[in-house]
Parts: C-alpha cells; sequence; structure tokens
C-alpha cells in the first residue's frame, strides 16, 4: 500500500475528510523525532501555501522555544520514521498520538484553526 492509500485508509477509519499531505510539501519537525523518543506527536494547523501545517514532535514535552521546530519535506519522514507519513492527511484542526508498541490516538482539536 502506498503512503497515499495509507492516509486514506487513516482518514476513513477516523471518519473525516482527506487533506492529503505531499511528499514535496513542508511541515515542521522538532530534532528529537529521529531519536526514538516516544510518544510522537503531531498537531495541523491550516495549510499555507507548500506548507502542509503539521508540526511532529517526540516525548511528553512540547517546546515554545523559537528553533524546537525545522522545516522539512515531507519525503524526508521515509528516511527518520515512515509510520508518521500515514497520519498527515487528518484535516488542520486535528492531532494524532503514536507509540512504537502499537497505540494510536488521533483527535479533533479547533483551537488549532485559530491561528
Amino acid at each position: 500500500m502506498d503512503y497515499q492509500d495509507q492516509q486514506k485508509a487513516i482518514c476513513d477509519k477516523y471518519n473525516v475528510p482527506c487533506v492529503p499531505s505531499n511528499l514535496n510539501d513542508m511541515l515542521g519537525i522538532a530534532k528529537n523525532v529521529a531519536s526514538g523518543l516516544m510518544p510522537i506527536n503531531g498537531l495541523r494547523h491550516p495549510l499555507d501555501g507548500n506548507t502542509t501545517g503539521w508540526y511532529i514532535w517526540a516525548g511528553e514535552e512540547f517546546s515554545e522555544e523559537h528553533n524546537f521546530f525545522k522545516r522539512m519535506h515531507v519525503k524526508h519522514l521515509q528516511n527518520i520514521n515512515p509510520e508518521i507519513i500515514k497520519y498527515l492527511a487528518l484535516p488542520p484542526g486535528h492531532r494524532f498520538l503514536i507509540d512504537d508498541k502499537g497505540y494510536e490516538d488521533v483527535w479533533e482539536d479547533l483551537s488549532l484553526l485559530d491561528i
């Protein structure tokens, strides 16, 4: 199954519209995602140009530091953690939380739309 089919399957599972993230689109990612730290967190703000609106980090703590997130193409997640890509069609105003033991949670957070 390719990444687009995986993205659609997640959206179908949670009964939400599919707003795909293409491999050449940009997202914000924390350096700690590549470290193996769990869980993996993602939140999606509204899309803006070629940015997906996604911000992804690992661990329990979210940092407000200016340089906590760096810009990266979605396709580079294939080398860091390809499991994340299937969540990236969840629509703006959604979050996900996953770990390496099979835990998965997806929920709507409309406050993410107020930026």
